[in-house]
């Protein structure tokens, strides 16, 4: 990187932030400014596993908030001299696709449908118009691609310096093949299976849903106490919230020490209503301080429910179908003639009607509360539990061995901020069952397995007929398994495909896989994996980073990535996290960039430190704005004032400058390298405004002269200009880069991050940052440092000089401004009172000091306190 010489005929009139984005984006993408290098070993690259954000219709502030984090390491990675691979997925399949599709073009999907190739959607319609899978597989690319594109253009605006050559989607052949490869794997290992199971189910969307999906809602309720008959007839009561579930009672379940129900463990009690004999038993998980302290256990109402029936070996009674309602035969003895009067109902409608029906069973009034329910995420309804047939992966829910195995992987990965490791740990030992991976939807990665069918034209789900790897990837609703023919789809004796599709974070957890070449391009994933870098937000820690370690653990047996950086959220003025569902996010992006540039949003969302929540401040994007556009105007007016970069800086206050600044870089460098991008902008950026404010006014009279003292304030202008770029150019890329290319060919961003006196750096970082004509570190010029070029004094003493000589200029302007006076007024005489180790180092600025305060002469007055001026 060098500088230009005739700089002068690049710059503008007046500068100005309009129109940068578009064109900087722009020559980015010509001048594949932000290309991965394939060629660089992997000790020299640094590869980022990034989120794929979901295509659901438009992304919001909070999307911004913490992909400009990441770039921010990015580009302090790329100056530094890394290859940095720093891909960008989309995450297109999925429930919340599907929804979005359902609606916008007035469709739903009937799989029983054969494809129609001229159909032709009519949006607005008052149904929805039932079409084929493939119909409707094809809505929902189109649909994806718009969105997909529109979230493009918003990353190009912003900023972002993604390879766009390796971009991805979690639908696209890459991702599939990924994806069915690593199920086909894991199934052979033993560690995907399938099972006829009580499954989490939503009836909204009708399709199961697994655990870290979950979340708890406050929703009202009832407490009905119920009365059983106990072995010898005496009345036990139970206090439910869900009567309705009575016809699916399999047992009561009481504590082990609770001594009121101790004689009836191991005898039976009969239900009211169906007269049904169930065995009262005892489990450590019964709370003898809820309601009566005995409960009774349905198939299913909750998730301890399931782990009753499970781990209590209890019959199963299952009451609720797959679309929210009562079953139309009832359960194993249970009286079909009294179910007959629930049958079909909803879950609602069959609990107004069991209390009817429980006459003299009922005790008192129903006690209204107030309790947490279990919903899908998405969903708009209460989960029910029913039993279906899934595909699961071993995660350690059930495996304590595989559960500390995972604990270890999560000790083993560096976490910023290092306390959100606990979440992981606390989501690893609150699992209670494996990973359910399959989904019943459409737009999704298909599970590549067909089952066989047998004479009577059942399935057999024991021996699944499965592809070989290099037929991937395939669709079973389409592709036919070795050895049949279309012909024998559906037929006794023939074959069936598994109708499910892998759930979103199943192709999710592998995008280190996906975007690093896994299996298609082993030059490239051997250069990227494992990754160095894993950023997302806290709220998925449980689903997408943890289910990342389980697929890398089981298929390399190491950590996909050494470092997971963890972001916030965004708060609205409420302190609420801002988001699209809970309709405090309809501001969107464009508003504030419009508002105030890429540069300032940017300088806004490098506030929040990793893993703290920030509140959405337009104050700070102001503030953002106002630097960008003092970066532009401080550098127009330096490189007017400055001739020349490559001269000795050897006057004092100079030397001090350049010195202090070299603290600065030592302090910025560190924190980048430990993600703390705040601490290093607020480090750069005070001493940028005391650079515009007090150095560039203490030295541009001498500047303007000749002889070494001019040349010694200009070559130290430039390069602190330089140096100061470079360090802000990963929070403002846009205004930097402008500044920058008014004196420098090449791209600021391409150039080596800054390089601290006496530090160690290798030729790059110190030789192509372009500092002044030479190059170098903050130094510049080859000298030695900052802190002791052409100085006597050197070390801290000497630094020391540009804080004092500031202050001094600081208190000469405030009583210019107590008097009411133009700060070119003069002062015939100044005094300045201070220690006397100050005022020895002051004098050597007492020139300098002298014309940037228009003072005649100076006194100088030790004494043991405060630097002090007085005028007269």
């Amino acid at each position: 990187m060098t500088q230009t010489v005739g700089r002068a005929s690049r710059l503008p009139e007046r500068p100005t932030l309009d129109g940068l984005e578009e064109a900087w984006a722009r020559r980015w993408q010509e001048e594949e400014t932000y290309a991965f290098d394939r060629s660089a070993d992997r000790a020299d690259v640094y590869s980022i596993d990034t989120p794929p954000p979901t295509v659901s219709g438009a992304l919001h502030i909070g999307h911004v908030f913490s992909y400009t984090q990441t770039d921010i390491i990015a580009r302090f990675q790329r100056m530094r001299g890394k290859a940095v691979f720093y891909p960008i997925g989309w995450d297109d399949n999925g429930l919340a696709t599907e929804r979005r599709v359902q609606y916008h073009f007035g469709v739903r999907c009937d799989p029983s449908l054969p494809y129609d190739p001229s159909f032709v959607p009519q949006p607005g319609s008052a149904e929805l118009t039932p079409i084929s899978r493939p119909n409707f597989v094809a809505l929902c690319r189109q649909l994806t691609e718009e969105d997909e594109r529109a979230y493009e253009a918003l990353w190009r605006r912003l900023g972002l310096s993604f390879d766009w050559s390796y971009q991805y989607t979690t639908i696209g052949d890459r991702a599939r093949l990924a994806s069915q490869r690593a199920f086909l794997r894991a199934l052979a290992r033993g560690e995907a299976y399938t099972a006829q199971a009580p499954t989490l189910w939503d009836t909204t969307y009708a399709t199961a849903v697994a655990q870290a999906e979950l979340e708890d809602r406050e929703r009202p309720g009832a407490y009905h106490r119920i009365v059983f008959r106990g072995p010898a007839g005496e009345p036990i009561e139970i206090d439910t919230t869900r009567p309705e579930l009575l016809p699916a009672c399999v047992a009561l379940v009481c504590h082990p020490d609770d001594d009121r129900y101790a004689g009836l463990v191991g005898s039976d009690a009969t239900t009211p209503v169906f007269g049904v004999e169930v065995p009262i038993r005892a489990h450590h998980l019964a709370d003898p301080a809820k309601g009566t302290g005995i409960a009774m256990v349905c198939t299913f109402g909750d998730l301890t429910d399931v782990t009753w029936w499970r781990e209590l070996d209890l019959a199963t009674r299952v009451i609720i179908g797959r679309d929210g309602r009562l079953l139309p035969d009832a359960p194993s003895d249970v009286d079909p003639a009294r179910y007959q009067r629930l049958a079909g109902r909803t879950v609602n409608a069959a609990r107004r009607e069991i209390v009817a029906m429980l006459g003299d069973a009922l005790v008192g009034e129903p006690r209204p509360i107030t309790h947490p329910v279990k919903f899908y995420e998405r969903g708009e309804r209460p989960l029910e539990i029913v039993a279906t047939r899934q595909w699961y992966i071993r995660n350690g829910g059930r495996d304590p061995d595989l559960r500390k195995d995972l604990l270890e992987y999560g000790r083993a990965l560096a976490w910023t901020p290092e306390y959100m490791r606990h979440r992981y740990e606390h989501w690893v030992n609150g699992l209670v069952g494996d990973w359910l991976i399959s989904r019943q939807r459409f737009f999704g990665v298909p599970f590549p397995v067909w089952y066989p069918l047998g004479a009577d034209g059942e399935p057999d789900y024991e021996h699944p007929l499965i592809p070989d790897e290099s037929r991937l990837p395939v669709d079973p609703t389409t592709d036919v398994p070795d050895g049949f023919t279309e012909a024998d789809r559906g037929r006794p004796g023939g074959f069936v495909a598994d109708p499910d599709v892998m759930d979103t974070w199943a192709t999710s957890s592998l995008t280190p896989q996906i975007a690093g070449g896994w299996c298609v391009d082993e030059d490239l994933f051997a250069r990227v994996y494992p990754m160095d870098h894993r950023a997302q937000a806290h709220e998925i820690i449980r689903t997408w980073l943890f289910a990342t370690i389980v697929r890398a653990r089981a298929e390399f047996g190491a950590l996909p990535w050494r470092s997971a950086v963890i972001s916030g959220w965004i708060l609205d003025p409420d302190r609420k996290k801002l988001s699209k569902s809970k309709g405090n996010a309809e501001t969107g992006p464009a508003h504030y960039l419009d508002r105030f540039g890429s540069d300032g949003v940017r300088y806004w969302a490098a506030s929040g430190r990793p893993g703290v929540d920030t509140a959405l401040d337009e104050g700070q994007m102001k503030v953002g704005r106002r630097l960008a556009t003092k970066i532009l105007n401080a550098t127009k007016f330096v490189l007017g004032l400055a001739a020349s970069g490559s001269a000795q800086v050897s006057e004092p206050l100079d030397v001090a400058m350049l010195g202090e600044l070299d603290g600065v870089v030592r302090v910025a460098t560190e924190a980048m390298a430990a993600q703390d991008y705040t601490t290093a902008l607020a480090a750069t950026e005070t001493f940028f405004w005391r650079f515009c404010d007090d150095y560039i006014e203490l030295v541009k009279d001498r500047a303007y002269g000749s002889g070494p003292g001019a040349a010694s304030a200009q070559a130290a202008l430039l390069r602190g200009l330089d140096v100061l770029l470079r360090l802000l150019a990963p929070v403002l890329p846009y205004a930097t880069e402008e500044a920058w290319s008014w004196w420098h060919d090449g791209s600021v961003h391409r150039a080596a991050w800054p390089v601290a006196a006496n530090e160690p750096g290798d030729a790059a970082g110190r030789g192509d940052a372009g500092g002044g004509d030479a190059g170098g570190g903050v130094a510049g010029g080859g000298e030695a440092g900052c802190g002791a070029a052409g100085d006597a004094r050197g070390g801290v003493a000497a630094d020391a000089l540009f804080a004092l000589a500031a202050e001094a200029l600081g208190q000469i302007r405030r009583e210019k401004s107590r008097r009411k006076l133009s700060m070119r007024a003069e002062f015939d005489r100044v005094s300045i009172a201070g220690g006397a180790d100050d005022l020895a180092l002051l004098r050597a600025a007492a020139g300098d000091l002298r014309a940037a305060g228009r003072v005649g002469t100076l006194d100088w007055h030790p004494t043991a306190g405060a630097l002090t001026i007085t005028v007269g």
